[in-house]
């Protein structure tokens, strides 16, 4: 199952989610569920380290 990157918990399919690739590195995908979204709760890149709300 997919986990949000920003606070480890699976993600439902159908849920309010996105993914995105990292806009630092391009190469790794950020998955962040509907409530790390709405609360703008920070990231962090596995590859470049890179974070973002």
């Amino acid at each position: 199952m997919v986990t949000c990157t920003s606070c480890g918990k699976p993600i439902a399919p159908g849920s309010e989610s996105t993914k995105f690739l990292c806009p630092n590195c391009g190469e790794m995908q950020i998955k962040r569920d509907g409530k790390c979204r709405k609360f703008g709760r920070l990231y962090k890149c596995p590859k470049c380290s890179f974070q973002g709300p």
